[in-house]
């Protein structure tokens, strides 16, 4: 995840609404595809007290399920691609696991793209590390990914949330090759090598065969992690922050939360029907 700040950010605040821009964004697509890419949680549903449950709703499934029938649709999450593919269920689409460094797609297509194989034993290793040092806080949950281990800390005491970030420094002490990258009440630590949510986005366009001459694509997402895919598609694409919380990114439009962005996806549909639905 990249943290630096950019002459381009604004307030999340500032941004005009993706839905009341619709009919902008269906000029600016004239004569390209859509290609829709999402995060998972806090878009396609609220930010809960534990990561399993995180369930779809199944108005948003079908949503998706209709978007993904009219054109490519990928989500590129924090979670492990094996939950998020459980989670989501939906045969048709793509996905990218640990924030890109695990992709797959329908049918096999698009395997591979593992980034991080070589970084698979120090994560075991700071897995247990970690586990050692966070046993006597409670509340705290170690969530361990093929690619990354998520440590979240929004169920600890206000007053025992430094000494979390204490314990994940200490063991990023020991391990240089990994990095410490931050979300909503979570630290997380994966391979330090210069892969990230953008960089899987610009993967997928290029292994989907997705050129900027033919395809506008889009990115939704609502969390620190996802301003690396806003800024991916800075000159060629589409981004859109859901501004639960207001802060700087560099997304140029806005949805209000997850009923929204269902909502607009559902437009989308509509769209790519021809003004139909």
């Amino acid at each position: 995840m990249s943290n630096e700040k950019s002459a381009a950010e604004v307030s999340s605040k500032t941004l005009p609404s993706a839905l009341e821009r619709i009919k902008e964004l269906k000029q600016r697509a004239q004569g390209k595809r859509f290609a829709v890419f999402l995060d998972y949680d806090g878009t396609l549903t609220p930010i809960v007290a534990r990561p399993e449950l995180a369930v779809l709703s199944d108005q948003t499934r079908k949503t998706v399920i209709e978007l993904a029938g009219r054109c490519t649709v990928a989500v590129i999450s924090g979670r492990d691609l094996r939950d998020v593919q459980k989670l989501i269920g939906i045969d048709g689409i793509f996905y990218a696991g640990s924030h890109g460094f695990d992709i797959e797609g329908p049918e096999g297509k698009v395997q591979g793209a593992q980034q991080g194989n070589d970084f698979l034993p120090a994560l075991d290793r700071a897995e247990q590390e970690l586990r050692d040092r966070l046993s006597r806080i409670a509340g705290s949950l170690i969530e361990r990914k093929k690619f990354s281990i998520a440590i979240h800390y929004r169920q600890v005491q206000e007053n025992e949330a430094g000494a979390v970030e204490e314990a994940v420094d200490q063991v990023l002490a020991l391990h240089p090759e990994l990095r410490k990258t931050y979300g909503k009440k979570v630290y997380e630590l994966q391979p330090k090598i210069d892969w990230h949510k953008g960089k899987a986005l610009l993967w997928l366009l290029e292994a989907l065969h997705l050129p900027e001459s033919e395809v506008l694509p889009m990115y939704i997402g609502d969390d620190v992690t996802d301003e690396d895919a806003f800024r991916a598609l800075l000159d060629r694409g589409v981004g859109i922050v859901v501004r639960d919380t207001p802060r700087q990114t560099v997304a140029r439009y806005a949805l209000e939360d997850t009923d929204d962005v269902r909502r607009f996806l559902h437009a989308l549909t509509s769209i790519l029907d021809g003004g139909k639905r």
